[in-house]
């Protein structure tokens, strides 16, 4: 059996050379969209006629993707990474796809630099680095860290890394999430609500996942209720910011400072406000970009293309009902 595996995960061009390896022993006939990555919508019908599975970067499988004749061979789509936003999920189970991904394997990659924009942004490492690369010396007064508040918002398997390595500044945690994890109150997150934690932390870091629900979760509202002297770090999803708020808070002195790795629309566009916005350090969308946990995503990714062409079930499935549909491939 051979499948047509299509690669789109721009990632896999860096670190996904054991995968590629990983495919092709198994059988697999490995090809490459010919238009920029991530697909648009047009580009991606295209590209996946005739293919079996798509080991998948940030392209938009939306329900018109999803219903045309273009899928009707696919049978996996199998998402590098953590998040799966990207994908109808329901349209996929509906036409018998099966969505796969790699959940838990970026926690440390995340957490890491996450709090590493923490820090930067609170002492401007960034600014200091600019000033010299200007031929400039101009030492700038930062904001201490240790002993302080930090409120994490979604305290998850990222969340709960975040906090680990916040222990060790004697970060007094604060966290507010849907649904409190015990595991969470086991490393010392005191859960309150999502207004008095903006009130009292002074640092806030995002990491809960994408929904409707979650979609402008920091607009005009929630920015001015925190401290002018608070810091938001957001490394995981650009919708859950209301982006033209946070720049005129930032401009106003609503809040001290702000450390941003994801945006609503990526490539940020060069007229985007934030790049005219003081105290903001920005980052474009790396904080998954470990190189060794890139590789082992990679191989993950590509393992559960493996697995179901082998007929096993792979080992992270977004919805398992899939394998009930009566247009299940297999």
């Amino acid at each position: 059996m051979t499948w047509k595996v299509l690669v789109t995960a721009v990632s896999m061009d860096e670190v996904g050379g054991s995968a590629i390896e990983l495919l092709k022993k198994a059988g697999c006939e490995v090809v490459y969209p010919s238009s920029p990555r991530p697909l648009r919508e047009k580009y991606l019908i295209e590209a996946l006629q005739g293919v079996d599975a798509v080991l998948a970067g940030t392209d938009k499988y939306s329900e018109k993707v999803l219903s045309s004749s273009a899928v009707d061979s696919l049978k996996i789509i199998s998402r590098w990474g953590v998040g799966f936003n990207e994908v109808d999920v329901f349209a996929a189970t509906e036409k018998g796809v099966v969505v796969a991904y790699t959940p838990g394997m970026l926690n440390d990659a995340v957490a890491d630099y996450a709090f590493s924009l923490l820090l930067s942004s609170a002492r401007h490492v960034h600014k200091g680095h600019l000033e010299m690369t200007q031929g400039k010396w101009t030492p700038t007064w930062g904001n201490q860290v240790s002993g302080k508040t930090l409120g994490i918002v979604g305290c998850g398997r990222i969340g709960q890394a975040m906090a680990r390595r916040a222990t060790g500044f004697d970060l007094r945690l604060i966290g507010c999430d849907v649904a409190p994890h015990p595991e969470a109150k086991e490393l010392g997150i005191e859960f309150v609500s999502m207004d008095q934690l903006l009130e009292q932390s002074d640092f806030v870091s995002l990491h809960v996942a994408l929904t409707p629900e979650s979609v402008g979760l920091i607009g005009k509202g929630e920015l001015s209720m925190m401290k002018q002297t608070a810091y938001l770090v957001n490394t995981a999803r650009g919708e859950l910011i209301d982006e033209s708020a946070l720049a005129r808070a930032l401009k106003e002195g609503w809040i001290g400072g702000a450390a941003i790795d994801t945006f609503t629309t990526e490539p940020l566009p060069r007229d985007h406000p934030f790049f005219s916005t003081p105290n903001i350090l920005l980052s474009p969308h790396q904080a998954s970009r470990d190189r060794g946990t890139g590789e082992q995503v990679s191989l993950a990714a590509a393992q559960a293309i493996v697995d179901l062409m082998q007929g096993e079930k792979p080992q992270f499935v977004v919805d398992e009902a899939v394998y009930n549909s009566p247009k299940f491939k297999l």
